[in-house]
């Protein structure tokens, strides 16, 4: 059951080859079998899971199956969950039980969808390795000694290990893509504001946005056929016609022009990387496609960019953790400020602090103009030139990370070297645009790269369409990591 796709899972569901009870209980026993090994979850609760199970088998017996009715979808611990810990991965949201549903976990719970756990994190999503939540660091199911990338690596390493079918997550700079990269799945960050992000802990909210994490295009369609959808409760969702992100699946690909930004294949990038990209282009080449070279001359500028606008949002959004409403408090202090200053300091992690600090910084009087004011300036830049590239391809191919996954540890003491593992991913997130990763290859020590598409506004089913044509050529997303059974 664990190797079968949604769609697979979804028939067999339907055709009573098993129930979801029985589904779901496989995936907990996988879970606590295999779970310390990798670290993925850091909440389950299986009682609670299995009744939703229940309630599923209940809604196909009674012919309201949908196509995520009684299928398991790990949760990555950023999305409220009514009843559910929901700790953003720090020492802050330790003790935080919310007390309502995130907009996207509605949605997955009114399609009949089970809820099987909540995922690792890097500390409120600030991270590109999953190794800066209090709970300790996610390990790659490909390698243990390497990171699955971040922040969204528990819901990516549980997705590669076989402990969930799929999951959700969020995508701030990358914090989809790249983790799904590394561990040798699909993920897909949508174009900002199809994703409602009422109930989604907050990082830099310009930024963030959720999307589905699968083992294939198929699978990333049908999870955000149920994300996607308006909120009015996020003034940022964006009210359109529901769409069908399954529509161009089996739509042949010949004719459409794959743009190849030269920054994305200039010095930077591995060499192992770089050779299986390529070889990614050469098949999508063979299926009919055309390849036009383009640039993105301030693409340069997105990795300094990034890290002044998303700190400087992450600084004003984490001002609510103070100890007084809820989450973390420190055990003794001497006044009210003293408590504030105890609980941020005991509560938060030394990244999440880091970013504090810089955001703050470029706020301050005499910084924001200089700093704040010219990053935004420079990030309309970076949507310009996206802008006109999409005037001459339907797509654009390159690396989702410049390098496979990196040893534990190795990047934590150099920050700066930790940020440009998303020099890739940051510029579709400042654009606005929709981006995937599908695997594609892998380096000389067997580790998985991933091929990365940016489309242009709304262009999720395009993208998913075509990396599903190649997924029907190839074989790469079916590979599993060694020793996974």
């Amino acid at each position: 059951m664990h190797n079968a796709t949604l769609k697979s899972l979804s028939a067999s569901l339907s055709a009573r080859a098993f129930s979801s009870v029985e589904l779901t209980r496989h995936f907990v026993n996988r879970i606590n079998q295999l779970n310390p090994k990798y670290n993925c979850f850091i909440t389950l609760d299986p009682e609670r899971s299995l009744k939703q199970a229940e309630a599923a088998d209940r809604m196909r017996s009674a012919g309201r199956g949908q196509p995520l009715t009684g299928i398991p979808i790990a949760q990555k611990d950023i999305f409220c969950a009514q009843g559910w810990l929901t700790t953003c991965g720090s020492k802050i949201l330790s003790n935080f039980t919310s007390p309502y549903d995130a907009h996207v976990v509605e949605r997955l719970n009114a399609a009949g969808a089970v809820t099987l756990g909540k995922t690792n994190m890097d500390e409120f999503a600030m991270g590109s390795s999953s190794e800066t939540s209090y709970y300790g660091p996610v390990r790659n199911p490909w390698d243990v000694d390497k990171v699955p990338g971040g922040s969204s690596g528990g819901s990516a390493a549980a997705v590669a290990a076989r402990l969930a079918p799929s999951a959700i997550g969020t995508d701030t700079g990358g914090s989809i893509r790249q983790p799904a990269a590394l561990s040798g799945i699909c993920g897909l960050k949508p174009t900002y504001g199809v994703v409602s992000r009422y109930g989604m802990i907050a990082f830099a909210s310009s930024l963030d946005q959720g999307g589905p994490l699968g083992r294939s295009a198929e699978d990333l369609a049908l999870l955000l056929n149920v994300m996607a959808g308006f909120d009015p409760r996020d003034s940022t969702s964006l009210e359109r016609e529901w769409e069908d992100y399954t529509r161009e699946l089996g739509k042949a690909v010949k004719g459409l022009k794959i743009g190849l930004p030269e920054e994305f294949f200039a010095k930077g990038a591995a060499p192992d990387v770089v050779r299986a990209v390529e070889t990614a282009v050469g098949e999508f080449r063979k299926l009919g496609c055309e390849t036009v070279e383009v640039g993105l001359p301030n693409m340069k500028l997105s990795v300094p960019v990034y890290y002044v606008l998303a700190p400087a949002e992450a600084s004003s959004n984490l001002a609510r953790y103070d100890g007084v409403r809820y989450g973390y408090r420190a055990p003794e202090y001497a006044d009210l400020p003293d408590m504030y200053k105890k609980s941020r300091a005991q509560g938060f992690g030394p990244e999440v602090k880091r970013r504090i600090l810089i955001g703050t910084y470029v706020l301050s009087h005499g910084y924001y103009d200089a700093y704040y004011i010219q990053a935004q300036r420079v990030r309309r830049l970076i949507a310009r030139d996206f802008a006109e590239v999409f005037k001459r391809c339907d797509v654009i191919m390159g690396p989702t990370s410049p390098t496979t996954a990196f040893r534990i540890g190795e990047k934590m003491g150099d920050p700066v070297q930790m940020y440009l593992n998303d020099i890739y991913t940051t510029p579709a997130n400042l654009a606005g645009l929709p981006g995937l990763s599908i695997p594609c290859g892998f380096d000389g020590k067997g580790l998985p790269v991933g091929l990365q598409m940016i489309g242009n506004y709304f262009g999720e089913a395009k993208m998913l369409g075509i990396a599903h044509q190649f997924q029907q050529a190839t074989d790469w997303h079916q590979r599993m990591p060694p020793g996974i059974q």
